[in-house]
């Protein structure tokens, strides 16, 4: 029978089938996708084939994986030139950032969004805990946001212990499946808990220390707000490795520079250095962001993926 990974352990995930039913599953064998060297074969949103093992105790065996129709990867943390799916089979990926307590690098948001685009899957940045913005902090906010609704981003502020905030948050999830993601630390549980109350995932407060979260999600989890509406919580990312995207291809994921394909003076520009280059004409004018052109640059030479 068909069903939805509504949960991955990483040995044992939960199936919830079209009947509404629920099953812990393992695999049956090694599971190996073509053309991709991955650490887990099976991620929270991809559809699959299973059997049932047991009626008394709810379990089973995934014994396929249907093709999916997109997900979001990233290098693995632990073994090199594999990389970690961190969802599958989603509508939109939200990512949830912080100008304080932890601070979310503008680094790490534009690789999410490279990542997002590089499978058209539309994104929004929820910018969280405006409260502990002061006013020059607030003003940065206002300008990110502006920045990237500009570029055709979906951006909102919120305080995650405002009804009305939290409302908002639902109207943009409405009608879909979305991967909710971010740093330790930002919210992201704090967000979900809020916007139904049969959600109780753990919350810790961020150490004054180190301005570091503290990883509160173990495991990548779906739940469901309704019939149609479903969220994906993921632990904490802290790095967040491109990958399989190519030099060449890289700017196409970047909507201000794909704008511009096509016209620079040489077709294989790499939009660095070369001579009739119409991006880093659009740079000097200030039409493409200072910020997103050097993020540009750091991805293109792969550079620390946290900062």
């Amino acid at each position: 029978m068909e069903g939805k990974v509504m949960k991955s352990t990483g040995s044992w995930y939960r199936v919830l089938t079209h009947e509404e039913n629920t099953y812990d599953c393992r695999l049956r064998g090694k599971f190996k996708i073509k053309g991709l060297e991955v650490t887990n074969p099976i991620a929270v949103g991809d559809r699959v084939i299973m059997e049932v093992e047991d009626e008394v105790e709810n379990t089973g065996v995934i014994t396929d994986i249907l093709p999916r129709e997109n997900y979001i990867i990233r290098k693995s943390t632990r073994k090199t030139r594999y990389g970690h799916i961190i969802a599958a089979n989603i509508d939109q990926a939200v990512l949830v950032v912080t100008l304080v307590f932890p601070r979310t690098s503008l680094g790490f948001i534009d690789r999410f969004l490279v990542s997002a685009e590089s499978f058209r899957i539309p994104a929004v940045l929820i910018f969280n805990k405006t409260d502990l913005l002061d006013d020059e902090q607030k003003a940065m906010q206002q300008e990110l946001m502006e920045l990237y609704e500009s570029i055709g981003y979906t951006c909102s502020a919120i305080t995650a212990l405002n009804k009305e905030d939290i409302h908002r948050v639902k109207v943009l999830l409405q009608q879909r499946t979305s991967l909710l993601s971010g740093h330790s630390g930002v919210g992201k549980s704090t967000v979900l808990n809020q916007l139904d109350n049969s959600i109780q995932q753990k919350t810790a407060e961020v150490s004054t220390f180190a301005n570091k979260g503290v990883h509160t999600t173990t495991y990548a989890e779906m739940f469901s707000l309704d019939q149609h509406t479903f969220v994906i919580d993921t632990p904490g990312i802290k790095e967040l490795g491109l990958m399989d995207i190519n030099e060449g291809e890289l700017s196409h994921y970047l909507p201000e520079m794909r704008a511009l394909l096509g016209a620079c003076k040489f077709y294989n520009c790499t939009h660095t250095h070369e001579p009739g280059c119409v991006v880093l004409e659009a740079v000097e004018a200030g039409e493409i962001a200072q910020t997103r052109y050097y993020n540009y640059l750091s991805m293109l030479a792969d550079e620390d993926s946290h900062r």
